[in-house]
């Protein structure tokens, strides 16, 4: 196995993420690609960072896609109709804007494509590898990963952050924006806030090396 390229959330910074993969040297052979989930929202090209995302996930062998918060937010104002005010406070109204909308008979729709809803769905709740697991928020200390719940991987915050205990694994996550990577014995943070003008965060494991934009 490779070099693993973990990506903070991206949250529709399309220039961030594309000039961020400019700069790695991914190996499609041999390395992988994590993304930690939250795509969409907030950031001014939601639609585009889908493209572009599963542009990588045609062109590299290896692309793992995480569930973030705000997928889960979208597919449930999308499909089941739920969370709307909940979703639109949280960022929701610039990937509206970035789909626009189309006339159902149920009335006005969000217009996302059957390729970019395909997408949304297969997005995964964690990754585990032999030295490491990637989730979107975190774990519930005390909790083994086969039975955490979504909603804590998904929205936990500080209860796991201001944990010291040890996971068995490293845990690399997104979701709580920090002004710099957190690295520590146990977890390893690389939201850095990309889409409230910051910089996207990248770390190279095993050899822990920061890279951002």
């Amino acid at each position: 196995m490779g070099k693993i390229f973990a990506i903070g959330d991206v949250h529709g910074c399309l220039v961030k993420l594309m000039t961020m993969m400019e700069r790695l040297k991914v190996d499609s052979d041999t390395d992988t690609l994590v993304f930690v989930g939250d795509y969409i929202d907030r950031g001014p090209d939601s639609r585009g960072v889908v493209d572009f995302i599963l542009h990588l996930r045609s062109a590299l062998h290896h692309v793992v896609c995480l569930l973030g918060n705000h997928e889960q937010m979208l597919l449930n104002y999308y499909l089941l109709g739920r969370d709307r005010e909940l979703y639109f406070l949280n960022g929701g109204l610039a990937t509206i804007r970035s789909y626009g909308r189309v006339e159902t008979p149920e009335g006005l729709k969000v217009d996302i494509p059957d390729e970019h809803l395909a997408f949304f769905r297969s997005l995964v709740p964690y990754y585990e590898t032999d030295d490491y697991i990637f989730v979107h928020a975190g774990l519930r200390p005390g909790i083994p990963l086969d039975a955490q719940t979504l909603d804590d991987l998904l929205w936990i915050r500080y209860d796991f952050i201001h944990s010291r205990q040890d996971f068995e694994k490293i845990v690399v996550f997104g979701h709580t924006p920090l002004l710099k990577p957190l690295i520590e014995h146990n977890k390893i943070g690389i939201d850095t806030g990309a889409c409230y003008g910051r910089q996207l965060t990248c770390i190279v494991l095993p050899e822990m090396k920061v890279i951002q934009v």
